[in-house]
């Protein structure tokens, strides 16, 4: 009898140092996850991606081109995809295949097989009248040299992509361009043409003209490459802040201290991406702004 009584209460304690351990167990775990989580908060973010359906995505796409006799392979198999909210550069030397690449996923072109899905439709798919009509509703485009039209104003300049929908009225038109416009900064250069603009300025009408649309995502080709280093990176806090409004970017660019401000950067090289990689240090760019050196000033004689 009392034999089986020291058993029971050996039994008993060994389950009471085991839970005890399993607590510890618990605790420690729960913390390690807590740690985690403040050491690398775009995790969340990437699970969220990975289950969620992409705005835009291009699998397999291939391009080729016919030179006399020979085929030029500008993209030889290309796959990725860009979720909403994301800020991505894809970068890459003359060559590349970027230009290409750009020039599809802006629906100017048709890929030579493979598939492209916007928003979910098959661009591939559609016929000229269809993809005109994506590329003004549901892209922005911003291109490195603005192509503003010279004799038209600011505000002319960003109302011309709404001249295309016809339920938008011309009162609302000019308010939406006028929105467009405060968000770049803006306000007071409304009725400026562009030759009365720096280089800057315009870009930033440009980019204005991209969102007045609202569209799925903006598409922005070498849109720093014009521009010091100075302007440069006043216009990637301009898009980091609309990346942080939650809008979509796809920023094309060989300039690496601007892809460093993304969020993820796709590489190509010969047609095919030779990476795909989430930046986890992210630059800011009003950081790197304020950091730079005063611009030189000269005294007048």
């Amino acid at each position: 009898m009392f034999r089986n009584i020291t058993i029971k209460r050996k039994i008993h304690v060994f389950r009471l140092t085991w839970l005890q351990k399993q607590k510890k167990f618990m605790f420690l775990r729960r913390k390690s996850n807590l740690i985690n989580k403040l050491e690398h908060p775009t995790s969340k973010k990437k699970v969220l991606m990975q289950t969620s359906t992409p705005i835009l995505s291009v699998q397999n796409l291939r391009r080729d081109f016919k030179m006399g006799n020979e085929t030029v392979h500008a993209l030889r198999g290309v796959s990725f995809n860009i979720y909403s909210g994301e800020f991505v550069t894809i970068m890459g030397t003359s060559g590349s295949g970027k230009s290409t690449m750009l020039n599809i996923l802006g629906c100017m072109d048709r890929p030579t097989s493979g598939h492209y899905i916007l928003d979910g439709e098959h661009t591939e798919t559609l016929k000229r009248d269809a993809l005109a009509k994506i590329r003004s509703q549901k892209i922005g485009f911003v291109f490195q040299s603005y192509n503003l039209l010279s004799r038209t104003t600011a505000i002319e300049n960003v109302e011309l992509p709404l001249l295309y929908n016809p339920s938008i009225s011309a009162a609302e038109r000019h308010h939406r361009a006028i929105e467009a416009l405060k968000r770049v900064g803006l306000e007071g250069r409304m009725n400026h043409l562009p030759n009365q603009l720096s280089g800057g300025q315009q870009q930033r009408v440009a980019i204005a003209r991209a969102l007045v649309n609202d569209p799925v995502i903006i598409l922005a080709d070498e849109a720093t490459g014009n521009l010091d280093t100075r302007t440069s990176y006043e216009i990637m806090m301009i898009f980091q802040e609309l990346n942080r409004q939650g809008k979509t970017i796809a920023f094309v660019t060989h300039e690496p201290d601007i892809a460093t401000f993304s969020s993820r950067t796709v590489t190509l090289r010969d047609g095919l991406v030779k990476k795909d990689v989430i930046n986890e240090n992210v630059q800011d760019a009003k950081e790197a702004f304020e950091a730079l050196p005063p611009p030189e000033t000269f005294e007048e004689d």
